[in-house]
C-alpha cells in the first residue's frame, strides 16, 4: 500500500458531494444505478418517465463528477508536474486554464494543476444551492442548463487526458473495465441530451466510434 499522506490527492480527491438521502434526487439516483445494472446504457440514460430534466442532469453531473474524481485519484501519483508539464490529451489537443473570475485570460499550466483548478471549480458550481438546488420545489435558474454543459465539457477533458496520457497506468492498475464503462455511460449520457459540441469531443473520436458501433 503506498502511502498518499500529505500529496495533493489525499486531499483534493475524494468526492465531497453526497447527494442527501431521502431526497428526491436521491431517489433519481438509485433509478439511475439501477438501470445501470441492466447493462443497456442507452436506455440507462434516458430521463425517466415524468421527470424534469433539469434535475436529472443535476443528479447525474454530480455522480460523473464523483466518478471522475476517483477514477484521477488512482492516477495521481503519475500524473505529476514532471510527467505532464502541459494539461494536453495527445499531441494535438492542449487546454489552457481560465473559470472567468478568478482567472479570466487562459493560463498555461501542468495537468495536475490544471485538473486541480477544474474541480475546486467543478466542485464550488455543485455546491452552489442556486445553480444546483437539492430541496425539493426549489427551481433550477434559468442559466443552468449552459452551467451543466461547462461542467461537463470540461469532465470531458479529464477523461481525455487519462485516455491519452496514462492508459498504460490505468492498465497497469486493471483499472480499464472501471474507467470504460465510466467514459461509455458519460457519452450516451452527454450523446443523449446534445450536451457537449462534436468538435469538444475530438481527442477521443475513435474511441467514442468504437463505443458506440457496439451498442448499435
Amino acid at each position: 500500500l503506498r502511502l498518499l499522506s500529505g500529496s495533493r490527492s489525499s486531499k483534493t480527491f475524494k468526492p465531497k458531494k453526497n447527494i442527501p438521502e431521502g431526497s428526491h434526487q436521491y431517489e433519481l439516483l438509485k433509478h439511475a444505478e439501477a438501470t445501470l445494472g441492466s447493462g443497456n446504457l442507452r436506455q440507462a440514460v434516458m430521463l425517466p418517465e415524468g421527470e424534469d430534466l433539469n434535475e436529472w442532469i443535476a443528479v447525474n453531473t454530480v455522480d460523473f463528477f464523483n466518478q471522475i474524481n476517483m477514477l484521477y485519484g488512482t492516477i495521481t501519483e503519475f500524473c505529476t508536474e514532471s510527467s505532464c508539464p502541459v494539461m494536453s490529451a495527445g499531441p494535438r489537443y492542449e487546454y489552457h486554464w481560465a473559470d472567468g473570475t478568478n482567472i479570466k485570460k487562459p493560463i498555461k499550466c501542468s495537468a495536475p494543476k490544471y485538473i486541480d483548478y477544474l474541480m475546486t471549480w467543478v466542485q464550488d458550481q455543485l455546491d452552489d444551492e442556486t445553480l444546483f438546488p437539492s430541496k425539493i420545489g426549489v427551481p433550477f435558474p434559468k442559466n443552468f442548463m449552459s452551467v451543466a454543459k461547462t461542467i461537463l465539457k470540461r469532465l470531458f477533458r479529464v477523461y481525455a487526458h487519462i485516455y491519452h496520457q496514462h492508459f498504460d497506468s490505468v492498465m497497469r492498475l486493471q483499472e480499464e473495465a472501471h474507467l470504460n464503462t465510466s467514459f461509455k455511460h458519460f457519452i450516451f449520457f452527454v450523446q443523449e441530451f446534445s450536451l457537449i459540441d462534436r468538435r469538444e469531443l475530438a481527442p477521443l473520436h475513435e474511441l467514442i466510434e468504437k463505443l458506440g458501433s457496439k451498442d448499435r
